[in-house]
């Protein structure tokens, strides 16, 4: 058990801190104490992240931690640590580790016993959710979906039958193509698309997929996209080869025949029992050839 009590010991610590998503003013002071107190800051990119700190007259020495070369950083950051550095980790914009990196280093920090403490504060995800008009919880949170179109597809069938609301992270040059995906996968559901958040051009759309997509070409800026869950039975409609193949590649991956039964139900929403059935060959599916 790793038992972390923050503030009852003098261990070096990685905060991860949020930084504002657009609109600066909303960086705590909490946020500002704490990257005025550490030793490094750890971010994306220098450049964005040095403008940001020089707004708020914050001078710290600035090191790189980003996707491609996580492997080498979070190992740096690791030697901060043991030489009794305290370091902050921040995004370009948002949370850190949501979309954004720092789940390696998190990971190694809280298995080497250093503290590892979040502070409060923006996140796209949450403020999109809240506003969107859906049911705000239960929720899931998946992020960017793969690029090419069979694997974003592929990855939809897997959530089409969630009955939580589900939030996605999307770029304005695949937004349409994605959403068309969603249409094509999910059925014509209610969403909302949140776009240029706490900034002048902030912006929700929200209506039917079916309704938002004449329009999406024309958007600009990072977008969060807010999807409405399954409310209906779309059992007898999966491909149940589909979902036999998911149950081979999670024992494929090390679990049990039950665990990955369980574990495809958990993704899916199809019973267990159905999937335990035709897994060992004692029941019919309908719709499948």
């Amino acid at each position: 058990m790793n038992r972390q009590k923050s503030f009852e010991n003098e261990k070096p610590t990685l905060y991860l801190v949020p930084t504002p998503i657009g609109n600066l003013s909303e960086m705590t002071p909490r946020a500002i104490e704490v990257l005025n107190s550490v030793d490094v800051i750890a971010c994306e990119d220098t450049r964005t992240s040095g403008q940001m700190l020089k707004h708020f007259g914050i001078s710290k020495r600035l090191i790189a931690y980003q996707n491609f070369n996580e492997d080498s950083s979070a190992r740096g950051i690791l030697n901060l640590l043991q030489q009794g550095n305290n370091v902050a980790l921040i995004s370009d914009a948002g949370y850190p580790l949501i979309s954004d990196p720092g789940q390696r280093v998190v990971m190694e920090a809280t298995g080497c016993g250093f503290n590892v403490v979040p502070l409060s504060g923006c996140n796209a995800m949450l403020n999109a959710l809240v506003a969107s008009g859906l049911i705000a919880q239960p929720f899931l949170f998946v992020g960017f979906l793969p690029p090419s179109n069979h694997d974003r597809v592929k990855k939809l069938q897997e959530y089409r039958a969630y009955p939580m609301t589900m939030i996605f992270y999307e770029a304005p040059h695949r937004i349409s193509k994605m959403m068309q995906s969603c249409l094509d996968v999910l059925g014509d559901r209610k969403c909302c698309i949140a776009r240029e958040m706490t900034k002048r051009h902030e912006e929700f759309l929200r209506g039917t997929i079916s309704e938002l997509l004449p329009v999406l070409d024309e958007l600009k800026g990072e977008m969060v996209v807010v999807m409405d869950g399954n409310h209906d039975d779309y059992s007898k409609d999966v491909d149940m080869s589909h979902i036999l193949t998911m149950v081979k590649e999670a024992m494929e991956a090390g679990m049990s025949k039950s665990d990955a039964v369980k574990d495809v139900a958990a993704k899916t929403g199809v019973a267990k029992n159905l999937i335990y059935d035709m897994v060992h060959g004692k029941g019919t599916w309908k719709g499948v050839c």
